[in-house]
């Protein structure tokens, strides 16, 4: 894709456009109330979130702990690591035609090889009571499937990157400021782990993050789909794959997020940085004017002693961004002027000149959307998960996946029944749309930052992922991950792909 030269930032009211969705409209307003926060007292500690795969004793803090050179149980400092390599395969699959008049972006139908390795190293210190810093450098060298084109939101590899290379490219993932002020409530233990210190947290509390991070490190958690590390690998179980969130290229971002937990509720708030274009590096920093703002409801509960938790997500992103129908509009206005290859600005490399492109109508949008998760316990050793959202698909993907609606459901076993308590299976669906817009845009060769075969049979894209992971050394897994995944890129003349996937993944 082509990166036009540096530009200011793009700057607007976003008080005088008409006609929005009024829901956020005092996000400015909460932004300095979250600031004001940190004059409180401080007392407490970050929360705890479920590890289904625990090895502590197999640690550097824990084998310090051991020797009483380290208090593992209230910490001043903290270091673990992770290393994960994923191989990937699809064979050959049928398709009625590939890359149509050009049009560059679709799945390759011939057998393919592709890979994934990543490191990273999770840094963390204790401030002062209850003031925590944390630094994350990470690595990562992948081989994309036909460079990351002609999969919609079942993107086989969490860990792809739309900038990656073999090449092994180190860079900060995290660099993050949190403080904690206690609010009172009952106090329980904080275990030690990446990016947390451990120590004691009341129940009652308000977490201020500010610094470079994941939006994921913070929302729409979920103890069965989340951590693909160490669950499924395909990228629509690790969050909704409609949840077009603020996010470089990498998938991180700056910014700060609230979190106010009352017992068995919580309240999010962030405001994070997304890309000057949609799915480019550089991050757009103004937050006043660029930015993507998103609010959580959580609420933790029991059944029948079984623990489980229902979220509530909306997001609502202010971006420089295109919306099809007026790409399709400046087309069909112009077609000789403003098709695919006439473009200088930034644009995707759509060679079709009978194509509309994004590029002719990127302006100030407003792009929102609104998810459920759920995670149920079953049992002591089996939970189910469940995540929907709907997205306005009115504009293109910003920084996540191409899919404007998304569902996905699914169950993890740990292998207790077989004695295998480490070892944990799954099974998973999920299904993603498009709006009627983004399918036109695309039935007309136009293309986003994913998807675009130079034609459409428009169906959803459905996938299906079944993994046996198994716990073969002291914090060492391997994993066998299939997939099969119908209507790649929403198109019903190609496909379907069956996928195989190997990880390894390694914790100390």
């Amino acid at each position: 894709m082509k990166y036009p030269a540096p530009r200011p930032p793009y700057c607007y009211d976003v008080f005088a456009t008409k006609n929005q969705f009024s829901l956020f409209n005092w996000h400015n307003y909460f932004m300095i109330l979250l600031l004001a926060f940190t004059s409180l007292s401080l007392t407490a500690q970050a929360e705890n979130f479920p590890n289904l795969n625990n090895d502590d004793d197999f640690s550097l803090m824990g084998a310090l702990a051991k020797r009483d050179w380290h208090n593992i149980e209230d910490e001043r400092w903290n270091l673990y690591t992770q290393g994960t390599y994923i191989s990937n395969y699809h064979p050959s699959f049928p398709a009625a035609y590939t890359n149509l008049k050009g049009t560059p972006n679709s799945l390759s139908p011939n057998a393919e090889l592709g890979f994934t390795a990543s490191v990273t190293f999770y840094t963390g210190v204790k401030a002062w009571k209850g003031g925590e810093f944390y630094f994350a450098p990470e690595m990562v060298s992948l081989l994309a499937f036909s460079e990351l084109k002609g999969i919609g939101g079942g993107i086989p590899n969490f860990e792809l990157q739309k900038n990656g290379t073999q090449s092994a490219n180190w860079y900060t993932s995290r660099a993050i400021y949190r403080q904690i002020f206690s609010l009172g409530g009952t106090e329980s233990a904080v275990n030690s782990g990446p990016m947390q210190l451990a120590g004691t947290a009341t129940s009652r509390r308000f977490v201020f993050t500010a610094g470079a991070f994941s939006i994921l490190d913070i929302f729409d958690k979920n103890s069965y789909a989340g951590d693909l590390r160490r669950q499924f690998s395909n990228m629509a179980f690790m969050t909704h794959a409609a949840y077009d969130f603020g996010a470089d290229a990498r998938g991180y971002t700056s910014g700060f997020a609230g979190e106010l937990y009352f017992d068995n509720w919580a309240l999010r708030f962030a405001r994070i940085a997304g890309p000057y274009d949609p799915n480019e590096m550089s991050r757009n920093l103004n937050l006043w004017n660029n930015y993507g703002d998103q609010i959580e409801l959580e609420h933790k509960h029991e059944l029948y002693g079984l623990a489980g938790a229902v979220r509530l997500l909306g997001y609502r992103n202010q971006q420089r961004s295109a919306s099809f129908s007026d790409a399709i509009a400046a087309f069909q206005t112009d077609p000789s002027g403003k098709n695919a290859t006439t473009c200088t600005s930034y644009n995707y490399d759509n060679p079709n000149a009978n194509a509309p492109d994004l590029c002719w109508a990127r302006k100030a949008n407003i792009k929102m959307g609104i998810g459920i998760n759920i995670e149920q316990s079953i049992t002591e050793d089996i939970g189910t998960f469940f995540r929907g959202m709907y997205s306005d698909g009115k504009t293109e993907v910003y920084s996540y996946t191409s899919a404007d609606r998304s569902l996905s459901v699914g169950a993890i076993m740990k292998g207790t029944r077989w004695g295998r308590q480490k070892d944990s299976i799954g099974l998973g669906y999920a299904v993603s749309w498009i709006s009627q817009e983004h399918v036109k845009y695309l039935s007309m060769g136009g293309i986003d930052g994913f998807i675009g075969d130079g034609a459409i049979n428009y169906k959803p894209e459905q996938l299906v992922d079944i993994y046996y992971q198994w716990h073969a050394l002291p914090s060492t897994w391997i994993t066998l991950d299939y997939q099969h995944l119908a209507n790649p890129a929403f198109n019903a003349d190609r496909g379907p792909v069956d996928i195989f996937n190997g990880r390894v993944h390694f914790e100390f």
